[in-house]
């Protein structure tokens, strides 16, 4: 089964990757001197802190896309399991609540 995945690296700093072979990435990530990423390669010991498996490569591949383009700290509350923090989180959805702030819009749950 395909696998969407994120390691965490001896900076701190964490590498997204998907795989349909998630036990042989991993040895490649943390102890081939060719096969794993150059990113992680850089940054060993590296540490497997989150995985989900999908039903086809291209929807792993597709997750994997989304979660890079995400903050560390939206990638850490996915890490915690805190899915209710993930919409707070969004770039997008922060940007929109900060414009609309700056504008003086009101949620209509705001009341009068």
């Amino acid at each position: 089964m395909p696998w969407t995945y994120i390691l965490r690296c001896a900076d701190d700093s964490y590498y997204v990757g998907s795989t349909i072979d998630l036990e042989r990435r991993l040895w490649e990530h943390s102890c081939s001197p060719d096969l794993g990423a150059a990113y992680t390669r850089r940054r060993r010991p590296v540490e497997l802190v989150w995985a989900a498996q999908f039903d086809s490569i291209q929807q792993a591949f597709d997750f994997e896309k989304r979660v890079q383009g995400w903050g560390r700290k939206k990638r850490e509350a996915l890490i915690r399991g805190d899915f209710e923090a993930l919409v707070p989180l969004s770039r997008r959805k922060a940007v929109q609540d900060r414009d609309a702030t700056e504008r003086g819009d009101r949620d209509e749950r705001d009341g009068p």
